[in-house]
C-alpha cells in the first residue's frame, strides 16, 4: 500500500498540549506522563498531527501541508514520511 493511501490514528497513550507556543507531545504510561520522554514539534510537524484523524488519507494532509506551508510536493512527502516513521516509532500513531 503506498503511504499517501494509509490512514493512521492518534494513539491513546500520547497526549498533545501547545505550552508557551509550543507544541508538545507527552506519552502517557500507567496514567504517569513520562517526562523522560516528551517531544517538541515543529510547527509543520504540530499541524500533521493535528491533521491526523483516523480519518484522513496521508495524501489528503500532504495536499494541505503544501497549500499552507507553500512547499514542494517533493519535499512535503520526505518530510510527512520522516515524521510518520517516528510517530510509529514512539509508538504515537497507529
Amino acid at each position: 500500500m503506498d503511504i499517501l493511501d494509509k490512514i493512521y490514528k492518534k494513539s491513546d497513550s500520547i497526549v498533545s498540549r501547545k505550552i508557551a507556543g509550543e507544541f508538545i507531545l507527552v506519552p502517557i504510561r500507567q496514567n504517569v506522563g513520562d517526562l523522560e520522554n516528551i517531544y517538541t514539534l515543529s510547527e509543520v510537524a504540530a499541524r500533521i498531527w493535528e491533521l491526523i484523524d483516523g480519518k484522513r488519507k496521508i495524501g489528503e494532509i500532504k495536499t494541505k501541508i503544501i497549500e499552507e506551508f507553500e512547499v514542494a510536493p517533493e519535499k512535503a512527502q520526505k518530510d510527512i514520511t520522516e515524521f510518520l516513521q517516528r510517530l510509529e516509532g514512539i509508538k504515537a500513531i497507529k
